[in-house]
C-alpha cells in the first residue's frame, strides 16, 4: 500500500502509562515527584492520585495533610477509565477508608502490574501511615499486588519482628506472602554496612532470587524506595517479568544514586538523580 500523508497521520501510537497514587513531596525528591521524574525518564507517561499533601524538604517531614478517600478513588477511576495506565504504583494512603474503595476500582477496571511500597514512617521518623491504614492496604490490596516491595523498617512494622539477617528477610517475605501478593521484594539498603542485598520470593515458591550489589558513600538518599518502585511499575507495564523488572529497576536506581552522590541541594538528605540519562517516549504502535 502506498504510504500518503492521509495514512501517515493514522499510524498513532501511545505511550507506556503508569500511574502512581502516593503522597505528594514539595521538597521534589520522594513520593509524586520522585515517581513523575523516574517514570518520564525511562521513556513512560506518568499519571497521578495525590494521597496527601506533604511539608518537607531535605531536612525532614513537617506535616502531613490526608486527601478523602473519596477524592483520590476519583482520581484513581478518571485515568483508569480514560487513560488506561498499564502499571500502577500505590505507596502512602494515610486514611484507613481509602483501600477498600480503591482495590474495588482496581478490580472494576482490571487493573494489573500494581507495585505496593508499603511506605510508614518517614527518615526523619513522621508517622506517613498509621497502623489503621496499613492493616486495610494488607487485607484489600495486598492481593492484587503483582509485587511488594518494603524495606527493613516498614518489613519490621507488617511482621511484628527485627530483620537482623539474611534469614529473618526471608521469614519476614514469607509471611507477607500469606496476605497473597505474587512476590515481595524485601529491599536492603536501610542495613547499616555491607553491600545492598535485596531479597524477591514469588507465592508458592521457597527458593529466594538475591540481588546484590555495592553500597554507595553518599547522603543523597531521599526517595530511594519510591524511585525503585516506580521504575518497577514502569518496567513490568513494558512487558518485562517481575524478576527483570526488579533488576532493571535496580540499575537505573544504582545509576541515579551514583550521578547524584556529589550533588548539593538543600541542607539535608538530597535526592537521587532522576534525570541522569532521560529517554524519550517510548511509542507503542497502534
Amino acid at each position: 500500500m502506498k504510504v500518503t500523508p492521509d495514512t501517515q497521520r493514522k499510524q498513532t501510537w501511545s505511550p507506556i502509562r503508569v500511574l502512581s497514587v502516593a503522597g505528594s513531596d514539595s521538597g521534589g525528591g520522594a513520593g509524586l515527584q520522585a515517581d513523575i521524574k523516574t517514570i518520564s525518564a525511562l521513556g513512560g507517561y506518568a499519571a497521578t492520585a495525590v494521597s496527601a499533601i506533604t511539608v518537607q524538604n531535605t531536612l525532614g517531614v513537617d506535616a502531613v495533610y490526608p486527601v478523602k478517600a473519596q477524592h483520590i478513588c476519583e482520581q484513581v477511576e478518571a485515568v483508569c477509565k480514560d487513560i488506561k495506565p498499564q502499571a500502577i504504583k500505590i505507596s502512602m494512603l494515610p486514611d484507613p477508608e481509602t483501600a477498600e474503595p480503591l482495590a474495588s476500582i482496581l478490580k472494576k477496571y482490571n487493573c494489573k502490574n500494581i507495585v505496593i511500597d508499603p511506605v510508614m514512617v518517614a527518615t526523619s521518623g513522621h508517622l506517613l501511615t498509621d497502623t489503621d491504614a496499613m492493616n486495610e492496604m494488607v487485607k484489600h490490596l495486598f492481593p492484587l499486588a503483582s509485587v511488594v516491595t518494603p524495606n527493613f523498617t516498614e518489613a519490621k512494622q507488617l511482621v511484628g519482628f527485627d530483620l537482623t539477617h539474611i534469614g529473618t528477610c526471608y521469614d519476614a517475605a514469607l509471611k507477607i506472602l500469606k496476605w497473597e501478593p505474587k512476590a515481595v521484594l524485601i529491599k536492603g539498603g536501610h542495613a547499616p554496612n555491607g553491600p545492598v542485598r535485596d531479597l524477591l520470593i514469588f507465592n508458592g515458591q521457597k527458593k529466594p532470587i538475591a540481588f546484590s550489589a555495592g553500597r554507595l558513600k553518599t547522603k543523597n538518599l531521599h526517595g530511594t524506595g519510591c524511585t525503585l518502585s516506580a521504575a518497577i511499575a514502569f518496567f513490568l507495564a513494558s512487558g518485562l517479568n517481575i524478576t527483570k523488572a526488579v533488576l532493571q529497576a535496580k540499575r537505573y536506581l544504582h545509576m541515579a544514586i551514583k550521578t547524584g552522590a556529589n550533588m548539593s541541594l538543600g541542607s539535608g538528605n538530597g535526592p537521587v538523580n532522576h534525570l541522569f540519562d532521560p529517554l524519550p517516549l517510548h511509542q507503542i504502535r497502534k
